[in-house]
């Protein structure tokens, strides 16, 4: 009788049992799932955005994080952790364990170009600490913000493979881009797009959803598999803009900050001397020459500054206490002291809200900033759904003490951000500070390590690269262990830097050697740029005696300041960080391959989802027509045709009291409105919308092409205006959306979502500049203008 133990397993294995004729004379054996290590401890990244290394309670902060502070009174605070200076970039390394020009991320997604380095699109040979553990049979989710994956694939037509779900978690709850409003968030739950549960009048506010979520994927699957360890990569979206908070956070806060940015960087430096997170005999950096002093400011900008950074530290502890929630659902659970935490900044604290701050980030982006007086008026909306705020640099470089500048600089005040590690569990240490050199790099190796898992040679498949970081968990139970982290490099928009055994060399771009006039940041660079900054412009800091880059030691070591200039040059040639690009503007209207070909007509029906602005059709400063194919029944029907935006910026075509209305909301800055005569009647008719341009955009001035907004029924022109000025540069956040307003309302005409009441069958944008040629309204509105 002929019997088998060898033919092929499902898996590729040998099948281990006998296979006969019949059952009698045959052996089975069952596929054994994946279990992970007995023991093995879950794994909990919490990642903050654009939180200072001086914004933590234990980092000398007089915010108060009562729950972070906890953690590290329980586990380690480390003071010598460094990042990119940027948000893609960063989370890509703490998430591969690479550098981030390795990983195609030199800056955020939204400004790839066609570079190794550069193109935004993290190599499936780098792969992610979630397809790791996924391997080793752990569950692994991902809450919050992603922002890892070309924008342009943010789309319903994908492709998804670098979606969360496609890159080793197995759920998702979060945003897919760099920001989002808190109180009307561009939600996804796995693969799809999803509304909030709630509204904010109904006391909804993302942070506190996020952690639900995170606590429910926890549960679900603990209560089947309780031994089952999870990887929980939480990503909220504090603290970056916009600052959003309720208000009874903010107003703990009154009064507090009204002595100024000075006075809050010397109350914080102090207190990390007491603390240990900087020598006792360390030196605060000097004033930033891009910051005012608080006393020279009137005081209308100095109360509206205070107010701003009341709603910051307002938003920063509201965090606190929902990460405080989420602990203690850990230690109710029974999970808490056998999770390995990490929890980190992106980098340092954001300069985006420029000199003045804004209660409108959308306004810094397309160069049109707000007057004080528009900013005062508003001076009470400050973090609620009206706004999306950000606050002034002051408090950027006060959050970063005691270092220089902020994040996109390479600078400390950039790179060096918090981080602590708590794990009861495996670490005996409590309360103590570890000051060795690390990188965000180094986190993934040292997972790995304490998990006692190699790094994988493949990935489904896909051959694996060997990881950049080392692993730090030598120094989880010995102050004394040596870094073994010995040189990183660091390029944000042509801003480089280089650490290597204790020294640090910096080359600013545009940075404060250079005016802002002269230079402003996302100047790109020539070559007689980078042979003069080479040449010139490098500065060198012993960081190892002089932690806030005081003292500039060029002159005096200059063969150091050459060796570390070389070395740099050797690990950018090694990192994919050649060319070096110290553009913005130019980087962000950058027209990347798309999944279709490049196309001047897109139809868009309702009940789809809603379209992020990098597949969007580009409309600004061209001209173009959008036609809304409807059928309206007896009664009248009213609602949203077609729009792009929020309450921040946008345009929005919609039927409103039996008329056909066009609104273009320029940065909240001015509302222009074009209203039909006449109502629609009743039936099929298309509406269609045409803008044609009357002049040239003025980017350095915040002004779109000012243009021609003409209203038509069936093709007779029934409303026309002019706008003087439209949005230069992009509507972010919020899509563009059929049959509805999700989110905020572009314009307070109506209450969002503003869904159409009547049957429509599809909305058509025409770029091809084809419009409609009207002699007689012509000259109607060459009358009018006499």
């Amino acid at each position: 009788m002929a019997q088998s133990s060898w033919s092929e397993y499902r898996t590729g294995q040998r099948f281990p049992g006998v296979i006969g004729r019949t059952t009698e004379e045959s052996r089975p054996a069952w596929p054994q799932p994946v279990r992970a290590a007995a023991g093995a401890p879950n794994v909990l990244f919490i990642v903050f955005d654009d939180t200072g290394f001086g914004q933590l309670g234990c980092y000398g902060s007089p915010i108060e994080t009562p729950n972070l502070d906890a953690l590290a009174a329980g586990g380690l605070l480390y003071s010598n952790m460094h990042t990119t200076a940027l948000c893609s970039p960063s989370r890509s390394c703490i998430i591969t364990g690479r550098n981030h020009h390795a990983n195609g991320m030199a800056a955020i997604t939204e400004l790839a170009t066609g570079y190794p380095g550069y193109d935004g699109q993290i190599p499936f040979e780098n792969g992610f600490l979630s397809e790791m553990l996924l391997q080793q049979g752990y569950n692994t989710y991902m809450v919050g913000k992603w922002h890892l994956m070309p924008s342009e694939q943010e789309s319903a037509a994908g492709p998804y493979d670098r979606w969360p779900l496609g890159r080793g978690f197995e759920r998702f709850y979060g945003f897919l881009g760099g920001d989002t409003s808190q109180w009307y968030p561009d939600l996804v739950y796995d693969n799809h797009q999803v509304e909030p549960p709630a509204t904010p009048e109904e006391g909804y506010h993302l942070t506190e959803d996020l952690v639900e979520r995170a606590m429910a994927f926890i549960a679900d699957a603990k209560q089947v598999a309780p031994d089952k360890p999870f990887f929980l990569n939480l990503c909220p979206g504090a603290t970056h803009a916009p600052h959003h908070v309720p208000a009874a956070w903010a107003d703990r806060y009154r009064g507090r900050f009204d002595d100024g940015w000075d006075a809050y960087r010397e109350r914080t430096f102090a207190r990390q001397k007491e603390l240990g997170v900087v020598p006792a005999d360390a030196k605060l950096s000097p004033h930033d020459p891009d910051v005012p002093e608080w006393e020279s400011l009137s005081p209308d900008a100095r109360r509206l500054a205070a107010r701003m950074m009341e709603v910051y530290a307002g938003f920063l502890s509201h965090t606190d206490h929902h990460i405080g929630r989420l602990v203690d659902f850990l230690k109710e659970t029974g999970a808490f002291d056998n999770t390995l935490i990490m929890m980190v900044s992106d980098n340092g604290a954001s300069a985006e809200g420029g000199v003045t701050g804004t209660t409108n980030e959308l306004q810094f982006f397309n160069n049109a900033p707000e007057t004080l007086e528009a900013s005062l008026a508003r001076i009470e909306e400050i973090g609620s759904p009206a706004t999306f705020n950000h606050y002034p640099w002051g408090w950027t470089w006060a959050g970063n003490t005691p270092f220089r500048r902020w994040k996109r600089e390479t600078y400390r005040g950039g790179v060096s951000d918090p981080f602590l590690v708590h794990w009861p569990d495996g670490i005996r240490a409590r309360g103590e500070v570890r000051d060795q050199f690390a990188h965000i790099i180094d986190m993934v190796p040292t997972v790995l390590d304490v998990l006692g898992i190699e790094p994988p040679a493949t990935i489904r498949g896909v051959t694996q690269s060997p990881l950049h970081g080392v692993s730090f968990a030598h120094t989880f139970d010995d102050a004394s262990a040596a870094s073994r982290h010995r040189t990183q490099y660091y390029e944000m928009f042509g801003h480089r830097a280089i650490d290597h055994d204790g020294w640090r060399a910096v080359c600013p771009w545009p940075g404060p050697s250079f005016a802002e006039a002269e230079r402003p940041f996302g100047t790109p660079i020539t070559m007689a740029d980078l042979d003069d900054l080479d040449a010139h412009h490098w500065e060198l800091y012993h960081v190892d005696e002089d932690v806030a880059e005081t003292r500039n030691l060029a002159r005096e070591h200059r063969g150091k300041l050459i060796e570390m200039i070389a070395l740099w040059y050797v690990e950018a040639g090694r990192y994919n960080v050649l060319p070096i690009d110290g553009s913005a503007l130019e980087r962000l209207m950058t027209r990347r391959p798309q999944i279709t070909e490049d196309r001047t007509s897109y139809t868009f029906r309702p009940g789809t989802q809603t379209l992020p602005a990098a597949v969007a059709p580009r409309v600004l400063n061209r001209p173009h027509s959008v036609v809304a194919d409807v059928e309206i029944p007896p009664g009248g029907a009213q609602g949203v045709l077609l729009c792009q935006g929020t309450n921040s910026g946008g345009w929005s075509l919609y039927v409103k009291d039996g008329r056909l209305h066009y609104a273009h909301n320029y940065l909240q800055r001015a509302l222009h409105h074009v209203v039909s005569g006449e109502n629609v009647p009743e039936g099929r008719h298309a509406l269609r919308f045409e803008f044609e341009p009357t002049g040239l955009p003025d980017m350095a001035q915040g002004k779109g092409a000012p243009g021609r907004a003409q209203l038509y029924i069936d093709g007779r022109l029934v409303g026309w205006s002019d706008m003087p000025v439209t949005t230069p540069i992009a509507f972010n956040p919020g899509g563009m959306a059929c049959g509805l307003n999700p989110g905020s309302a572009v314009t307070p005409d109506y209450r969002a979502p503003f869904r159409f009441t009547g049957t429509l069958h599809s909305v058509t944008v025409d770029l091809s500049g084809d419009l409609i040629v009207d002699a007689e309204s012509e000259m109607r509105m060459h009358m009018a203008r006499q």
